[in-house]
């Protein structure tokens, strides 16, 4: 006891939570009212913030980081390549008449800085000899503090466009959808008498699944290095099968892990809440709390480096590769996503009024809507290389989009969508409080919930469950908020052009709500997404059930995705050309990548390493000969030879399917269409990398382990 009270005594949350961000506090403590004032509005409603006034915040930053080690500043960034970017310049300036060295940080270095914008994929926008762009303050986003081998550096969260205006980042378009819903959503809180609410946000908490392995084991592995997923692999003796690791006691060393971890995170504001070992052996999960969807963004960039530094310094490493392990679960960022007014009202949690709960299901019917009408686009939202490998597997959650509501929410919907328009009319009576015959009380959390529903209803918020471990979840959420924006505009459209047709307010509401829900039945769905009959289901209803991922890219294409994107004004047909390009050209480089290591390795290590061993059972049954009697020695020589014809066999296919490989990627690099290249390498490559991994695998259950030197997965998920 007294050793966890000495630990509780260093370890002060409260003191160390936010010590490495420039706070709207500290703000206040070090700006003048007034310049404090001007930056808190443009904070709350948007606008540009004075130079004067940047000239001010800027100083004030660069003393609290200056007094807190920092030496240097960066525009830290997301551009397409979905990982963060940063590059380093010093506070220091030319030194005064004296010789004394000067730290200066200006508004306009604050505001705006210019990167190499040529450098990072454009997808076209940007041409070699065509460099600029910019990067600009996003003023929502708290700056912080990272401190690495380079020193303390201060984190300017930024928008990175081109010098023609196009983004070229996963934040500018988030932040534009993020505007969108709230334009939108503020029209329908008016038609409830909301007057108070002057925005609503849209808030993200994503769930962060990962894997620790140990780092030597890790540096052993030239396919979890160069690709972060295992090309290879038996299964080991044990899986999940006893799912006796799922909410388990975690482990000493992984505690550690978790233990730092959250203190790291805690420095930087990040609100980590939740943690706990996951279904697969070396699997866990960290969760947060929610946050406005720029800033879980941030945040979850964040975490995803400061697992990885946090692990390298323990001797682990970690890995959020989607699919890192064949034959056990993969990682999911689940997205657990609602939208609030600034006055407290959460427009997806029922209230304990028949006005709120109208409001309720006027809200959840237009979100089915927009799935329902954009379930292509969210599929494609979390479509990459990785994610490939565990949507649609057994476990949560399957390639097909569909929403789960929960019993109880759908037969609510259920009886708006029967009812009599009589039935539909204020009637006065107790129950669900919507004051509408026949709908019963409406509760919170009385429903169970669907592990294999890809976008389900959990009680106030969405869990969009489909979003892949190692991603950006920006362009997920970026895709549900433009969607849900432009069926919020066409609902009030369509009420307002009732209204001015002589109905009530309340019947053009509900007459509208009815159409809807009848339309979107066909993405909901409460049963069980693992099972061959809802495949089958979902073909009948006409959903998405595209398999090939560079095909499901196309549909950020698709006129209705195009229309949707720019009526919101989240994003232009260039800018969705664009990042299209940017992820057949990334699909196809990382099945190169993976495509060029396996053959590495199958040349150099898995071939010799069971020719090796051929040899040897060679060298043993000629020993035999001399060693025992001829019945015998034949007996165990027939044992042998058995083995050696069937290394000598899946060798042979090994090295003629790599070289089978070899030149079908140089067949499909001749293409010039980066679509007919991503679906080429799909078709043919990664097959083929099947194939080749099937006989591998074969052979490491063959070969002698003390010949094997590669660790297997029995080592990567069981020391740990």
């Amino acid at each position: 006891m007294k050793g966890m009270e000495s630990m509780s005594e260093v370890l002060n949350v409260e003191k160390i939570f936010n010590q490495n961000v420039f706070t709207l506090g500290k703000m206040k403590e070090r700006l003048p009212r007034k310049v404090f004032n001007e930056v808190k509005n443009v904070m709350d409603h948007g606008g540009e913030l004075s130079l004067a006034a940047a000239d001010v915040v800027a100083k004030a930053m660069k003393d609290w980081a200056v007094e807190n080690g920092a030496t240097h500043y960066t525009h830290w960034f997301q551009p397409l390549t979905g990982v963060t970017a940063e590059k380093h310049d010093s506070f220091v300036t030319n030194p005064d008449e004296e010789g004394k060295m000067l730290m200066e940080f200006s508004g306009k270095e604050l505001i705006k800085g210019e990167p190499d914008a040529s450098s990072f994929p454009s997808g076209g926008l940007r041409a070699t000899f065509e460099a600029r762009g910019y990067t600009i303050w996003d003023i929502t986003s708290p700056v912080f503090l990272k401190e690495d081998a380079t020193g303390v550096v201060l984190c300017i969260p930024t928008a990175f466009c081109s010098y023609t205006g196009e983004a070229l980042d996963k934040k500018t378009p988030l932040l534009r959808s993020m505007d969108a819903i709230s334009e939108q959503a503020l029209r329908i809180v008016r038609l409830f008498g909301n007057t108070e609410a002057t925005k609503v946000t849209a808030s993200v908490g994503p769930e962060q699944e990962y894997f620790l392995v140990d780092r030597k084991n890790f540096l052993a592995r030239k396919d979890l290095i160069y690709t972060g997923r295992t090309l290879f692999g038996a299964p080991a003796p044990k899986g999940q099968e006893l799912d006796d690791h799922y909410f388990g006691t975690i482990r000493e060393r992984v505690g550690g892990f978790m233990h730092d971890l959250n203190i790291e995170l805690w420095k930087l504001g990040i609100t980590a809440k939740t943690q706990h070992n996951e279904v697969a052996p070396a699997q866990h999960e960290l969760a947060p709390i929610y946050n406005t969807a720029n800033v879980a963004v941030d945040h979850n960039q964040l975490v995803m480096e400061t697992m990885k530094e946090v692990a390298e310094r323990q001797g682990r490493a970690c890995l959020l590769h989607e699919k890192p392990f064949a034959g056990v679960n993969g990682s999911g960022k689940h997205d657990n996503w609602s939208i609030t007014t600034d006055n407290g009202v959460n427009l997806l949690e029922p209230g304990k009024t028949p006005n709120n709960n109208k409001q309720f299901l006027l809200v959840l019917a237009c979100i089915m809507k927009a799935v329902d009408k954009h379930a292509d686009l969210l599929r494609q939202s979390a479509s990459d290389v990785g994610n490939d490998h565990r949507l649609g597997a057994n476990e949560a959650p399957p390639a097909i989009i569909s929403s789960f509501l929960g019993t109880q929410l759908s037969k609510v919907l259920e009886h708006l969508e029967k009812s009599e328009p009589e039935d539909l009319m204020l009637a006065g009576k107790q129950g669900m409080k919507l004051d509408i015959a026949r709908i019963p009380e409406l509760l919170i959390d009385n429903t169970d919930r669907n592990r294999t529903s890809p976008f389900a209803f959990t009680g106030n918020r969405f869990e969009f469950r489909a979003v892949g471990s190692e991603a950006n979840c920006a362009s997920a959420m970026l895709a549900l908020n433009a969607a849900v924006a432009e069926q919020l505009k066409t609902f009030k459209t369509e009420v307002d052009a009732k209204i001015a047709d002589g109905k009530d307010t309340f019947a053009a509401i509900l007459e509208v709500l009815r159409k809807d829900i009848k339309e979107c039945k066909a993405i909901h769905f409460d049963g069980n997404g693992y099972s061959d009959e809802w495949k089958a289901e979902a073909a009948r209803r006409g959903l998405d059930c595209e398999t090939s991922v560079p095909v499901i890219f196309d549909n950020y294409l698709k006129e209705s995705s195009v229309r949707m994107f720019e009526s919101t004004g989240v994003m232009t047909r260039k800018e969705l050309e664009a990042r299209n390009e940017v992820k057949w050209e990334t699909y196809t480089k990382k099945i190169q990548i993976e495509a060029r290591v396996l053959g590495d390795l199958a040349m150099n290590h898995i071939i010799p390493t069971a020719t090796r061993y051929q040899t040897s059972l060679i060298d043993n049954v000629y020993k035999m000969k001399d060693l025992f009697p001829a019945d015998k020695a034949s007996a165990l020589s027939s044992r042998n030879l058995e083995i050696i014809e069937d290394i000598a066999n899946r060798t042979n296919f090994i090295k003629e399917k790599v070289d089978e490989m070899v030149e079908a990627r140089k067949v499909a690099n001749k293409i010039e269409s980066e679509r007919e290249k991503a679906i080429a390498y799909h078709d043919k490559i990664v097959p083929m990398l099947e194939a080749i991994r099937y006989h591998i695998d074969k052979l490491e259950l063959v070969v002698d382990d003390q010949i094997w030197t590669l660790p297997k997965y029995r080592e990567l998920l069981f020391i740990r």
